[in-house]
């Protein structure tokens, strides 16, 4: 997995080079300049307007009574989603505008999901923990315990 990572982090920067110099070819320099920094711009901008939105769900969420889950992990991929437009390269841009669609973060939220168990810790009775396996404290007096390792 570090392999697979430590690849992709190699290969990004020169896939968005190639990508600045064929953009760069078919429309020019001062242009492809202009839609780095305008991405940038439209970054911050969605970024904004969408975070705001995602923290009223929030709000909304918990007054309701529901664990914020799906909205946590929303707010999560817009953050991304916001680096991911400030980085300058276009291919960062397209992972960045796809993370900002509301159906790909759901997406993403039921993949997630699929792997994930939830338990209520509302239900619970006096606050305490659900207790799935025996307990395993062990009791010792001050003649069963000896530090050299001994029994």
């Amino acid at each position: 997995m570090r392999l697979l990572f430590a690849f992709f982090f190699l290969l990004l920067p020169l896939a968005e080079i190639a990508c600045f110099i064929l953009v760069g070819r078919r429309i020019g320099l001062m242009p492809t300049l202009g839609l780095v920094v305008l991405s940038a711009v439209v970054g911050i901008l969605l970024m904004r307007i969408q975070g705001f939105g995602v923290l009223t769900r929030i709000r909304q969420s918990g007054q309701q009574g529901r664990a914020p889950g799906k909205e946590l992990l929303d707010a999560a991929m817009i953050l991304i989603a916001g680096i991911l437009f400030i980085i300058p390269g276009f291919l960062t841009d397209i992972v960045g505008l796809a993370l900002f669609l509301p159906p790909v973060r759901t997406f993403l939220w039921n993949r997630l999901m699929r792997n994930m168990v939830v338990v209520d810790i509302g239900n619970m009775q006096g606050g305490a923990r659900p207790q799935t396996e025996p307990d395993r404290t062990i009791d010792l007096d001050q003649g069963d315990f000896h530090r050299d390792g001994r029994p």
